[in-house]
């Protein structure tokens, strides 16, 4: 049963904001209440935190669908809809977030860390709100935003100071297990190790985390054996260290073979290139192999590698060692610049800057792209003419009727506001005049050459009254 994952694939869903309420206040003796319809409230967002107890992305494995809660919607008597629960969802130190193809979007190293992977929905006005000196009644409310959706990656890459790396069987676990006070599995045969194990190392003043990386074969940054899974686990390492088994039971092995193959295998992996190597000649206690680390030594130090020569059953060597891993590790730590608080900058948009762009595209056809007119679209209710009115009204404001009659737009011409996947499509008809005073009955505006069914029944009705009160008004008794 798997135990530890450090690659997943998350959907994450923000929730969506609350409807505001078009509500208009009742009361006995009060006929003009006016509009008391309140906000809706806002979806939840989905916030990834780095948490230190947090060791696998296995949980995320086996449920990779996450949902925040959505906003309530507004009500009557001014009262808003309740906000959407944030959804926290906790991953490993180290953990990297990317998108669909591949791209960095954050990189959470350090407790408390956090990074919003799904921003909640705005929630909806409520007629209150919109409610002006011209528009005192409005008949609508603007509907809440969809809570952003998106498919991310989560890498996990180890955040340790020494890395070991070796063939399997070289001795890797066995050695960060006397060096530290980790306790990971060790057996004598292949692929024993198959997770990266974690210990921490104090040497003096210095205390330092080793991550024993499970063992790499030839071709494993091409995906053979267990490297490809686990390459990625060296990249934040500060030293490598070549475990080199001097007592292999393999005929067509030998210490300086097996370096050069892990050598090769980094290198095609890339990016680990200037980190400092310490070269580890493990099992001395066998006498074979304390005679096979005392031939190859010297070659081993004219390639400039620092030889130490350990044996983890016995306990030789380890002293040394890890004093010599901890002031590569101090001085590694000491070159590094210092940490600045992140600088607030704050870039005011331009005055001319009208937030939308239009774009012509094919013949007779443009699309208007921008932060604004998309985000009025998904908040109109296409149901409601008044609330489709209010909409033109703010489209006009902007200046997206300037820019198109700039663009060459005409009269009838196809305009797209959104993206080509989740776009309104409509038929441009220039504005005569905007404002409320184009307003009929609340739910209508007359401004609309094709009112919906339920409207024009609506008119057809009062027409019938008002012709009704006429003849009355012309029947005199005698």
């Amino acid at each position: 049963m798997t135990t530890f994952v450090d690659r997943v694939e998350l959907h994450v869903a923000a929730g969506n904001g609350g409807h505001g309420c078009a509500s208009v206040h009742r009361e006995k003796f009060k006929p003009l209440g006016g509009p008391d319809g309140g906000n809706g409230g806002r979806g939840g967002d989905v916030i990834l935190v780095v948490d230190q107890d947090v060791t696998t992305l296995l949980e995320y494995h086996h449920s990779p669908h996450r949902k925040a809660t959505n906003g309530q919607p507004g009500a009557g008597d001014n009262r808003e809809g309740k906000n959407g629960k944030d959804l926290i969802l906790p991953v490993p130190d180290g953990t990297v977030v990317l998108d669909k193809n591949g791209e960095v979007l954050a990189d959470l190293v350090g407790q408390g860390t956090t990074f919003v992977a799904g921003q909640g929905g705005r929630g909806g006005l409520g007629n209150a709100a919109l409610a002006s000196a011209r528009r005192k009644a409005p008949g609508f409310a603007l509907l809440g935003e969809p809570g952003e959706t998106r498919d991310i990656v989560l890498e996990l890459k180890t955040v340790a100071d020494v890395a070991l790396v070796g063939y399997p069987s070289a001795g890797k676990s066995s050695l960060i297990s006397v060096l530290s006070a980790a306790k990971p599995k060790i057996a004598d045969y292949p692929f024993t190790t198959l997770v990266p194990n974690l210990g921490v190392v104090t040497a003096g003043s210095t205390v330092y985390t080793i991550a024993d990386v499970p063992g790499l074969i030839p071709g494993a940054s091409q995906g053979k054996g267990l490297g490809l899974e686990f390459l990625r686990h060296v990249e934040r390492c500060e030293v490598l260290v070549h475990v080199l088994d001097t007592a292999t039971l393999e005929s067509d092995r030998d210490p300086v073979s097996d370096l050069d193959v892990i050598e090769e295998e980094l290198a095609q992996y890339g990016g680990l290139g200037n980190r400092p190597r310490v070269v580890v000649l493990n099992k001395i206690d066998v006498p074979d192999g304390k005679d096979l680390a005392d031939m190859i030594r010297p070659d081993l130090e004219e390639r400039g590698y620092r030889v130490f020569e350990v044996s983890a059953v016995a306990h030789l060597g380890l002293k040394e060692l890890s004093y010599a891993l901890a002031d590569i590790v101090a001085k590694a730590r000491a070159a590094k610049p210092v940490q600045e608080a992140t600088r607030i900058v704050i870039r005011p948009k331009a005055v001319d800057d009208a937030g939308f762009t239009v774009t012509a595209e094919g013949e007779n056809f443009f699309r208007v792209r921008g932060e604004k007119p998309e985000r009025w679209i998904r908040q109109t209710d296409f149901n409601n003419d008044e609330a489709v009115g209010y909409l033109a009204d703010r489209l006009n404001r902007l200046g997206v009727e300037d820019a198109l009659r700039k663009a060459g737009a005409h009269a009838g011409d196809g305009i797209a506001i959104g993206a080509e996947d989740n776009a309104v499509v409509f038929d441009w008809e220039p504005m005569m005049a905007a404002g409320a005073e184009m307003l009929g009955r609340r739910g209508e505006d007359h401004r609309l050459e094709a009112p919906r069914p339920a409207t024009q029944r609506r008119r057809d009705r009062d027409a019938a009254r008002d012709e009704a009160d006429e003849e009355y008004d012309g029947f005199r008794p005698f």
